[in-house]
């Protein structure tokens, strides 16, 4: 009897599995997410395009193998996103570093960020929720039942 190997792949792209990340890399992602969040706060990155700007850490997307990291964060009212994103990205070894000393992995998984568009995305969906056409299709469906 064979032992069934089981492929740990992403859930994006082609060959992904159906269920999803596994617990592992969700709880390593929620934990760097937090270690990101502390060392965020205390302002110690010195880029000139990321000084004295809030920013909001959503969610830190972890690679099968925890080589590399996703983070995908906001700037506080969207204020020069773009500018934002470069700074980050130009401090991702240094932040790398800071996250390597608070969290207990065996190697650090190197960071990309990205712009949080899903705030965006919530945004449009519930303006689309509250168009009359959608309400009066709502109320229909509640009828029929």
């Amino acid at each position: 009897m064979g032992r069934q190997q089981r492929s740990d792949k992403g859930s994006d792209g082609p060959g992904a599995e159906p269920r999803g990340p596994s617990q592992r890399r969700l709880r390593v992602g929620e934990v760097m997410r937090h270690a990101l969040v502390e060392v965020l706060a205390r302002g110690e990155i010195r880029d000139p395009d990321v000084v004295g700007i809030s920013i909001t850490v959503s969610e830190v997307r972890v690679s099968p193998d925890l080589k590399n990291a996703t983070v995908f964060v906001l700037p506080l009212a969207g204020r020069s996103a773009e500018k934002v994103m470069e700074g980050l990205n130009r401090s991702a070894p240094y932040l790398r570093g800071q996250v390597a000393k608070l969290v207990n992995l065996r190697h650090a998984p190197r960071l990309a960020f990205t712009l949080d568009r899903s705030f965006d995305h919530a945004e449009h969906i519930d303006r689309l929720l509250r168009k009359p056409q959608v309400a009066t299709d709502l109320a229909r469906s509640t009828d029929k039942d």
